[in-house]
């Protein structure tokens, strides 16, 4: 929304998403204020003020914020598959299907992204909410310039097929530490639910819900125990929800707590 001073805190511009760390729409990020730091599974990122990023569908992401002087400013602008599908039919956009694999695409600077960002202000209401009349025309708006300073975007944005099969053990080692449903695992790995158990059952022998909690638990425990980090630290990196839920399913495999663990290592 937007403040009496003109200043973005949160600023959304396209249908919802949901805040889990699958990737279900393409999204823009600006950022105004403050630091990002974004991680995919194999590389980390960091997004400075005045800097932006597109972050893709169909990826596991995660990143986290810090303020600078007490304040946090972005803009979010959500390009969904129908507005792309529209984008590509008027525009006549020829693409070919992306190679690139990682989630966080950088966009190079230019004068013409911060000025459509000072360009929203006009069009928000006194609650911090753009007028819908004017929502497609600022996202249509965008991409536009995206893909002039960024050709190569389009290859990524209307790139609309499903994740190919690919190979599950390698898949699943690189990324058990995102908090993500099994279905979300079984769509990138090219598979049905069904077939995603099946074979997980053949290449871990067990369940994915069980391999998931003890693979998280393994990796919390050498956090701990050799990188000196605390539970209140670890259980979020490695995939838990809540830090209660992980202290009693470390207790139970471990048969000690976080932190009598910790209390070790003084």
């Amino acid at each position: 929304m937007l403040t009496k001073e003109n200043k973005i805190t949160s600023c959304y511009i396209g249908p919802q998403i949901s805040p889990e760390q699958f990737i279900a729409e393409h999204f823009f990020l600006y950022l105004a204020k403050g630091t990002i730091h974004g991680y995919d599974g194999s590389k980390s990122y960091k997004l400075k003020p005045g800097e932006c990023c597109m972050v893709r569908k169909n990826h596991l992401a995660r990143y986290n914020k810090q303020k600078e002087d007490e304040e946090f400013e972005k803009v979010v602008v959500i390009f969904d598959e129908v507005f792309l599908h529209q984008f590509q039919e008027k525009h006549k956009v020829r693409v070919t299907r992306s190679t690139s694999k990682e989630a966080f695409f950088a966009i190079p600077k230019n004068e013409l992204i911060p000025n459509f960002i000072s360009s929203l202000f006009p069009y928000y209401s006194a609650e911090g909410k753009i007028d819908q009349t004017f929502m497609d025309v600022k996202r249509e708006e965008l991409l536009l310039i995206l893909l002039r300073t960024s050709p190569e975007l389009g290859n990524v944005l209307f790139d609309f097929g499903s994740p190919e099969k690919i190979d599950l053990e390698a898949f699943m080692n690189k990324n058990f530490k995102f908090n993500v449903a099994v279905q979300r695992f079984a769509y990138l790995t090219g598979r049905s639910l069904t077939s995603f158990k099946q074979d997980f059952k053949k290449t871990f022998h067990d369940t994915p819900g069980s391999w998931l909690i003890q693979k998280r638990l393994q990796e919390a425990y050498f956090l701990m125990d050799k990188k000196g980090q605390r539970a209140s630290d670890v259980y979020l990196e490695v995939g838990f929800e809540d830090l209660s839920h992980f202290s009693f399913a470390f207790k139970k495999k471990f048969g000690i707590t976080p932190t009598e663990l910790s209390g070790r290592k003084k």
